[in-house]
């Protein structure tokens, strides 16, 4: 088993009499909460025995839970699954885990600082970076974003108008 799980959704709340849970969807691949798939909460291996959409949400019912109180006791709780179990992206996608911690480099060599956040905006993401600048957003885009490097621990951005101007 992998030390390392990935988070793909986190219990809202317990949903019906039956112990099934609501779940907020956090990852690009719903369809791993499909009926047999397995995931992890707190390390144990969960087999999902039912599941079904509801308002941008998914109903599970795991195979071990079959009460309100168990349902109710992992209210908060993070499904997992192993990161060998990741599905593979295309090539220069990447799984934010990856890009969290990476530092940004200018394409003139400038060090700005580490990715902290992130945050989906529909359109692009935009990385979040604290620096000597101030917190810097930088949107995940072509024009922007030259190269990732995952194995040297950087990206190297081309500095658009207004990235580094400080806020008043």
């Amino acid at each position: 088993m992998d030390s390392q799980f990935i988070v793909v959704g986190r219990v809202v709340t317990h949903w019906g009499a039956r112990g099934e849970i609501k779940v907020e969807v956090m990852t690009d691949f719903p369809d791993r909460f499909s009926p047999h798939e397995e995931v992890y909460i707190d390390g144990q291996p969960m087999t999902i025995e039912r599941s079904r959409r509801h308002q941008g949400r998914v109903i599970l019912k795991l195979a071990t839970i079959d009460s309100v109180e168990a349902a109710q006791a992992l209210r908060g709780r993070f499904l997992e699954v192993p990161q060998s179990q990741l599905r593979p992206l295309l090539k220069d996608e990447y799984y934010q885990f990856q890009l969290l911690g990476l530092e940004v480099w200018t394409i003139e060599g400038d060090l700005l600082g580490r990715i902290a956040h992130i945050l989906p905006t529909g359109s692009n993401d935009v990385y979040i970076v604290p620096s000597r600048h101030g917190e810097l957003l930088i949107p995940a885009i072509e024009d922007v974003v030259k190269s990732v490097d995952l194995e040297k621990g950087r990206i190297v951005i081309e500095v658009i108008e207004g990235l580094l101007q400080k806020k008043a």
